[in-house]
């Protein structure tokens, strides 16, 4: 079974399970972890690999659910930066590699014209994994009725750090004034420059820790931490977080 097979296997038994929202309180753009993919592993006593590809489905799954409840924008944190081992990383970039390949395949992308963003230095990846994410980006770089961000290799305190260095270099340069920096000019050299910061922040897994996720931009979102695992994180538990939010 590929990955995009078993997405929509996932897809049509649980977009049914979508609750119904109010759209006046809908976030735009809400944040996710991938966390708890290796616990799920260990529970239920399965190969990495098929954690990960259970993972992926997930993913394709939400790229459903972003279209059925109209939030603009959605970011993943699919991958932190230089925190993996040897033997998890390896089996993350072959199953990356699939799963690129197969989001640029899968048809309901192009036709809700969902334009795919991939941020932190994705270019350190292997080249195989490397040509498959830029085949992608490129391939829905035109499209703008909804935005879907994979954070990869992201650290959020390196985002704000590398966003210094671009500012040092404006101000050496003599294109820029120290006096006219302020929250926007930060805001405007951070990976994540060209999106409004999220409104609702939902952190699957065990542990009730950010990770550093969107660091600048998370200031003021809301937090809604799920005790799901992400390979369990289907429709229902994101309609969850979104009731959550709503209540607040």
């Amino acid at each position: 079974m590929t990955i995009e097979r078993g997405a929509v296997e996932f897809i049509k038994k649980k977009i049914k399970e979508v609750q119904i929202v109010k759209k006046k309180v809908m976030p735009k753009h809400v944040a996710l972890t991938m966390d708890g993919i290796m616990t799920w592993a260990e529970r239920e006593k399965k190969p990495l690999s098929e954690a990960y590809t259970q993972a992926f489905a997930r993913m394709l799954e939400l790229l459903k659910v972003q279209v059925k409840m109209s939030i603009p924008i959605i970011t993943l944190y699919l991958m932190p930066e230089k925190s993996l081992e040897s033997e998890q990383f390896s089996v993350l970039n072959d199953v990356l590699e699939e799963t690129f390949n197969s989001i640029n395949e899968f048809d309901f992308i192009h036709k809700n014209k969902i334009k795919i963003s991939v941020i932190g230095k994705w270019y350190d990846l292997p080249g195989r994994v490397v040509e498959s994410i830029r085949t992608l980006i490129n391939e829905t770089k035109d499209y703008d009725y909804f935005f879907f961000n994979l954070c990869i290799n992201y650290d959020g305190q390196e985002e704000i750090v590398d966003a210094c260095k671009l500012i040092a270099r404006k101000i050496r340069a003599d294109k820029l004034d120290p006096e006219s920096i302020d929250r926007g000019t930060i805001k405007e050299n951070l990976y994540s420059s060209y999106f409004l910061p999220p409104d609702l922040i939902i952190k699957a897994g065990l542990k009730q820790e950010p990770n550093g996720f969107l660091l600048w931009d998370s200031a003021k979102s809301k937090i809604y931490f799920s005790k799901a695992l992400w390979p369990d994180f289907d429709a229902t538990f994101f309609s969850k977080a979104i009731n959550d939010y709503q209540s607040l």
